[in-house]
């Protein structure tokens, strides 16, 4: 187990992965839209990523069989993560401003973690292509294994328990409502990345940003207690 770094109200950053870290959402919901669609429910590519983002690969089998009803395969799950795994390996790109951010991050001194409904595979494959895996190192979970997606909080709290601090030390920056909705239950502060123009989701005591370069000075701000938002 690591500890705690930080010296301020912050000890611990995690980071949600897909439309975060990397910019792999459209890719991904995309394919489950054309597998929804294979299964009788009506969805369009441009309408996938507010359909499916943030969802794991279980809730996303759920929603389809219940607008469908129709059973999936016993497989479709694996089927659909080796899809995501193929995709990944020439269509994952660095959210812009990435590297600055992690940079800025931790030349703060505050460790960094990642918490993510994908597969350990999935992450393997995404991070080879964006190069962003010695930033987290070992820190790096998956729903999967914790067998718990977002919006449950485990794979927060888990974050939190493997870094040796307290979920009221933790921020988490996200981009999706499952997400959001697992860190606030977790008890930790969440921080959202939202697309200029774009309305967050009506979540209390959510903090906003609208690029990556911005996330260092709302770090600052928490750390020293000046942002109350």
């Amino acid at each position: 187990m690591s500890h705690k770094t930080g010296t301020g109200l912050v000890e611990l950053v995690i980071f949600d992965c897909d439309g975060v870290l990397v910019d792999s959402e459209a890719a991904t919901c995309g394919l489950c839209a054309q597998a929804a669609r294979e299964a009788g429910m009506v969805v369009s590519d441009e309408d996938s990523i507010e359909t499916f983002s943030g969802m794991a690969l279980p809730l996303i089998r759920t929603m389809i069989e219940q607008k469908t009803g129709t059973t999936l395969p016993s497989d479709w799950t694996a089927m659909m993560q080796a899809r995501f795994v193929a995709a990944m390996e020439k269509g994952a790109r660095p959210i812009p401003g990435v590297y600055a951010m992690l940079d800025a991050v931790r030349a703060m001194g505050l460790p960094m973690r990642v918490g993510t409904n994908s597969s350990m595979e999935e992450m393997a494959v995404k991070f080879a292509a964006t190069n962003l895996g010695p930033y987290f190192g070992a820190g790096v979970h998956s729903a999967v294994d914790v067998g718990a997606p977002k919006p449950r909080p485990d794979i927060y709290l888990t974050a939190a328990r493997q870094q040796g601090v307290s979920p009221q030390a933790c921020v988490v920056l996200e981009d999706s409502l499952p997400g959001a909705q697992a860190a606030l239950a977790a008890g930790m502060t969440c921080v959202m990345l939202v697309e200029a123009g774009k309305a967050p989701p009506e979540l209390p005591g959510v903090l906003r940003i609208t690029h990556l370069s911005e996330f260092p000075a709302v770090l600052e701000r928490l750390n020293t207690g000046k942002d109350n938002a």
